[in-house]
């Protein structure tokens, strides 16, 4: 009874799901650059210093998350900067007709002949703003000599991808906009049987997501006719092995055609989308930079005479000879077992008599668990056996990734199959084996992709309002027994020293969860994404000398 008691007393203090999904959003913000707990405000100085010196155009606000213990940097840039910006990315923008229409590289000294340029809030999409502020961020580089901690960057080295390598930055990502989403909701989610709004995906999530979506719902409407011919083909087919042999060699020939015609329109589709959208002459990258996390020996470089680090190719091919090739060659023999010993487990049960129908499945059952899980631990481990490999570029360590997990990957997933249809011939068990294969991966797609994040959003909403509730008991303990509840007027002032030392930042708002210094002065108050039952629902901004 007790313990019904206090529990329900606490369940006051908690906040659901729907109220945290509810919060206010944050606004002028486009970019979110977050830090684990354990940051010091010496990394923080440092970091807010370079990105202030070396990108003047972005405008940083330092904010302390009261539950979690992060702080974060918020950041946008103004609408004049984001045009400079835009110039330097070369981003390609829409013409006006009566200067030709069309799109070309948007160029400062000629923004009068583009579309919507007049108006700052239709001009740049949310997707474009983005891209511009990353593109800042990780061209902001390091000096000759330059070191933070333990981390001693060398010349013209990217500063951001190397601190988010250390995991001194936790992530760096882009922000929602809620108004966006929800049409989005809207004219594509909720929507049946309509066309996807892709100008509209592109506009928000990007060129490559827009492609992919629309490549998706490319090859859904071209399967309606495989289906339907294949669906006609098999009821008029008859019962006799000579009707089903030509039903099964037209509908090959029907496939063969099918499947020609497919990725010639998909060709054409996709050069149609790639120039509306603007990418479909776009120049490749000249120099692809070092990836963040290659590793080696520090040398000058005998072709642009600067400083980079340096691995011996033999290194990476006695890794490749001695490690590699072994662990994966290890890996598809004990598929093959397992596959096997799957085989001899249906054989057992089919052995005995009396079991029910649905018994004989279970083996079958058993070795599309074993496929789903053995694909996700190879991928692990080839990803860690990259990683050993200590590769220089991006495009050479995804393209040796690529063949560790599509060679896996496919004997994986169709050597059972071979195996029954040419070794066994056994048609019958090939039917059943594609039905449970095909079903569990369905399945396994549906709930990694939609209960999965489901389940962890729900347990990190739970962790904050645990989490708040225990902020709510200490402060009751440090009152010395006076209650504490849902109050209203919270203050969230300067956070600690680098509120003091921080110059400017504090002007911008640092939300933290003590008091103010005595030198900050009150702005006023505001709702900052949060509940009235999470954290009073009204803030207070302050702001400090230096």
């Amino acid at each position: 009874k007790l313990f019904g008691k206090r529990l329900l007393q606490a369940g006051r203090y908690l906040v659901s799901h729907k109220a945290w999904m509810k919060t206010v959003p944050t606004e002028n913000c486009d970019v979110l650059m977050t830090f684990p707990d354990t940051t010091d405000d010496h990394t923080l100085l440092w970091l807010l210093n370079h990105i202030r010196v070396g990108i003047p155009e972005l405008i940083v606000q330092v904010r302390h998350h009261r539950h979690t213990r992060a702080y974060a940097f918020f950041v946008t840039a103004t609408y004049e900067s984001l045009l400079r910006g835009a110039d330097e990315l070369g981003l390609r923008k829409a013409v006006k007709a009566e200067f030709g229409g069309g799109t070309r590289g948007f160029s400062c000294e000629e923004d009068f002949i583009y579309e919507n340029v007049e108006s700052e809030l239709r001009f740049f999409t949310s997707q474009e703003r983005q891209s511009i502020i990353r593109f800042w961020l990780q061209n902001l580089r390091a000096k000759q000599g330059e070191a933070l901690h333990n981390v001693r960057f060398l010349e013209d080295q990217p500063i951001i991808p190397e601190l988010a390598a250390r995991g001194i930055i936790q992530q760096v990502f882009p922000v929602h906009e809620q108004r966006i989403l929800n049409r989005l909701m809207k004219s594509w989610v909720q929507a049946v049987c309509e066309n996807q709004p892709l100008d509209d995906i592109c506009d928000y999530f990007g060129v490559k997501i827009a492609m992919y979506f629309a490549w998706l719902g490319f090859y859904t409407s071209a399967m309606v006719y495989p289906a339907v011919f294949g669906s006609v083909l098999y009821t008029f087919t008859e019962t006799d092995q000579t009707s089903r042999d030509v039903s099964c060699v037209v509908f090959a020939l029907f496939n063969v055609i099918w499947s020609t015609l497919f990725l010639e329109e998909w060709k054409r589709r996709g050069a149609e989308l790639a120039y509306k959208w603007g990418t479909l002459d776009s120049p490749g990258e000249a120099v692809e930079e070092p990836r963040p996390q290659f590793r080696g020996v520090r040398r000058i470089s005998p072709i642009t005479r600067a400083e980079e680090f340096y691995y011996p190719p033999w290194k990476r091919l006695l890794f490749q000879l001695l490690v590699s090739l072994p662990l994966c060659l290890a890996c598809l023999l004990c598929v093959f077992l397992l596959m096997l010993g799957c085989f001899q487990l249906q054989e057992l049960v089919l052995s005995v008599k009396g079991l029910p129908r649905l018994a004989r499945f279970l083996p079958k059952v058993m070795l599309a668990l074993i496929v789903s899980v053995s694909a996700e631990g190879y991928k692990k481990l080839a990803i860690w056996l990259n990683d050993m490999e200590n590769y220089r570029l991006e495009s050479a360590y995804e393209k040796h990734l690529i063949i560790k997990v599509v060679l896996f990957q496919f004997v994986n997933s169709y050597l059972s199959l071979f195996y029954i249809g040419f070794y066994l011939k056994d048609m019958e068990r090939l039917k059943e084996l594609l039905l449970v294969l095909s079903l569990s991966q369905s399945l396994e797609r549906q709930l990694r992709a939609v209960l999965v994040p489901l389940a962890a959003l729900r347990f990190r909403l739970l962790l904050l309002s645990l989490r708040g509730l225990l902020l709510a008991a200490r402060a009751k303990v440090r009152a010395g027994g006076e209650p504490v509840g849902p109050r209203r007027g919270g203050q969230c002032g300067c956070a600690g020293g680098l509120a003091r030392r921080a110059e400017g930042a504090c002007a911008e708002g640092i939300w933290g969860g003590g008091r103010p210094a005595s030198r900050c002065r009150r702005l006023g108050t505001h709702t900052a994404g949060c509940t009235g039952r999470a954290c009073g629902g009204v803030e207070t901004r302050w702001a400090c000398p230096g």
